[in-house]
């Protein structure tokens, strides 16, 4: 009895990786270079697409490899705003979401690097549904082709703000970050793209340390310890004063300037106290403030204190954010956009959750 040899995922290998498995596979070095440029660059989601390259080499490809490692199965598009969610099977049949936001300037795609989320953070959905596993580097670059090719406007920017927490799932986050920073992978430079954490200290740190240099953002939601680890519990193993402290070390090494994304929760973290602890904490680091209004989680049906959490008023939202301001602190207030699709910030898992039954 024979056994099937398991095909080789080529979708999520570097440069270098490709020009080395093509040539230990009796190949020259430089048809990894090529499939690079067709599946990175070109979106080439076929081998027959890849024309330089012998019809015997594209179906040795064709019996050894796969190229694709995820499958459209739904779209969601918001009428109001034109915000589009895109459900998304893995071969192991796991669902996940990506977000593509529609701007007046530019197009940008949220995208997910895990099936769910462990941190369990109060005011998000993908946290109320579990954890099933990390994504490869391949499906994390998968949501940008997919997206890409069901978008009819150019995708400019991309933020890794989808389900999952992205330092968690370091090789493969840094590897995808790697793959967009080749300069063949025209379509999207680092420039252009946000790393967001709900803060793993000491992967910031090395984030910082290989020279990729994408913006970083940190889901802050409170300049207090006890109400971030009430909050997100992740802060009482890796605690708002390391994390800071890690960002310093990251904006030192990278020149680069902190978001910080702060959901206003009624009662919780937008008194007046808040607005002075978060403008002394702006005015350490070159920084600003995205403000985030809470989305509800009413399609997970959630219980105790997430079950608990009302937005803020937008009259007080527009009034905390003028007087951080008048902190000298740069604020932007995010319009929210997809709610009706579930597709806002925190929303992601709806209909992960509704497909999986």
């Amino acid at each position: 009895m024979t056994t099937e040899t398991k095909k080789v995922q080529l979708k999520g290998m570097t440069l270098p990786e490709l020009k080395k498995w093509f040539s230990e596979n009796g190949e020259k070095p430089f048809r990894g270079e090529q499939v690079f440029n067709w599946m990175y660059n070109y979106l080439i989601d076929d081998f027959e697409g890849m024309l330089n390259l012998s019809k015997p080499l594209r179906e040795k490809l064709k019996d050894t490899t796969i190229l694709n490692t995820l499958e459209l199965t739904n779209t969601s598009v918001s009428s109001s705003e034109g915000t589009v969610k895109l459900l998304l099977k893995t071969g192991l049949d796991h669902l996940i979401e990506c977000v593509i936001i529609p701007e007046e300037k530019r197009v940008t795609l949220c995208v997910s690097t895990q099936v769910g989320c462990p941190l369990d953070c109060k005011f998000c959905a993908t946290g109320l549904m579990g954890y099933k596993r990390n994504l490869t580097a391949g499906e994390i670059f998968d949501q940008y082709a997919i997206a890409q090719r069901a978008n009819n406007r150019e995708i400019t920017n991309i933020v890794y703000m989808g389900m999952g927490e992205p330092l968690l799932n370091y090789d493969a986050t840094v590897k995808s970050l790697e793959i967009f920073a080749q300069d063949t992978t025209q379509g999207i430079t680092l420039k252009k793209i946000t790393v967001s954490t709900a803060g793993i200290a000491p992967r910031i740190r090395d984030l910082a340390d290989t020279g990729l240099r994408p913006k970083l953002a940190l889901s802050l939601h409170s300049c207090f310890e006890d109400t971030r680890t009430k909050i997100m519990p992740i802060n009482a193993k890796y605690s708002l004063k390391e994390n800071i402290e890690a960002i310093e070390y990251y904006i030192k090494k990278t020149n680069t300037r902190i978001t910080y994304e702060y959901t206003m929760l009624e009662g919780i973290n937008d008194t007046d106290r808040d607005i002075k602890a978060l403008g002394k904490l702006c005015r350490r680091m070159p920084s600003k403030v995205n403000i985030i209004k809470f989305n509800s989680l009413e399609h997970m049906h959630p219980e105790g204190f997430s079950g608990e959490l009302r937005p803020t008023s937008r009259d007080r939202i527009e009034e905390f954010a003028e007087r951080l301001r008048d902190e000298d602190v740069t604020v932007l207030v995010r319009d929210t956009q997809g709610d009706e699709i579930a597709a806002a910030c925190g929303q992601l898992a709806g209909m992960v959750i509704d497909n999986n039954g």
